[in-house]
């Protein structure tokens, strides 16, 4: 009953969609701070432009209603970016951030590494980790199960697979890349956003299945940022000119 009066109080005319999407444009604001800040060819700032956009679409999404659930939708957008603005905090405080993280910022001014491999490498780790451990921490702060969540889950991954095109497009570096034989056609097809989303929804549900045995739980979460960082430390593989 208090999840639906939240919810309710959330979405009443008096209040509207933009109280609960206060906290995306609080993302976008950090987010724009940031790349203000990094140079543009840095890898984290290739990376914060694409979720960037991300975040940004999800929000007019959020103005336009399409979502049933703005409260649970939001949430888990919110906590989502969260976990990738505390890595970047973690390493602006001389903090190791995740496993999964920690190849594009220690490659993150590699001259050998291309646009669309810091790209990648960050949709890897966000996507691949993070993205799970979102949907646990918005199931505890709004008190629901992850079955809730699942629309809002499905259509921020629609966003984040359209967009994915999009980066492809505009980071590509030229069509000698559909050469079967070229390193970077290479990295590119090992990698699926479709099949990240799908595993982080069923680790997902895993976690919150595991949620009275934290031991299991995580030593869940300690793999899985270890496999995640393996994966991405092979997107940033540097390629010759």
């Amino acid at each position: 009953m208090a999840r639906l009066e939240r919810l309710a109080e959330c979405t009443h005319p008096a209040h509207g969609v933009d109280v609960v999407a206060r906290g995306v444009d609080a993302v976008v604001a950090r987010m724009r701070a940031l790349d203000r800040t990094w140079p543009r060819r840095d890898g984290v700032a290739v990376f914060n432009r694409v979720y960037l956009a991300v975040t940004q679409e999800v929000g007019r999404h959020v103005g336009a209603g399409a979502f049933e659930d703005v409260e649970a939708a939001v949430t888990l957008d919110v906590r989502f970016a969260q976990r990738y603005l505390a890595a970047v905090d973690a390493v602006a405080a001389d903090r190791c951030p995740p496993a999964c993280w920690r190849p594009l910022f220690q490659l993150r001014r590699h001259p050998g590494v291309r646009p669309l491999q810091f790209a990648l490498a960050g949709v890897n780790a966000h996507i691949g980790h993070d993205l799970a451990l979102a949907v646990v921490d918005t199931c505890r702060s709004i008190g629901c199960e992850p079955a809730d969540l699942e629309d809002e889950f499905d259509r921020v991954g629609d966003i984040l697979v359209s967009l994915e095109e999009r980066v492809r497009e505009e980071l590509m570096p030229g069509p000698d890349v559909f050469q079967v034989a070229d390193p970077l056609t290479h990295l590119l097809g090992s990698w699926s956003l479709e099949r990240a989303r799908d595993s982080a929804w069923s680790t997902a549900r895993a976690l919150w299945a595991l949620r009275q045995f934290p031991g299991l739980a995580g030593e869940l979460r300690e793999r899985l940022d270890g496999a995640v960082g393996l994966v991405g430390r092979m997107l940033l593989t540097p390629l010759p000119d």
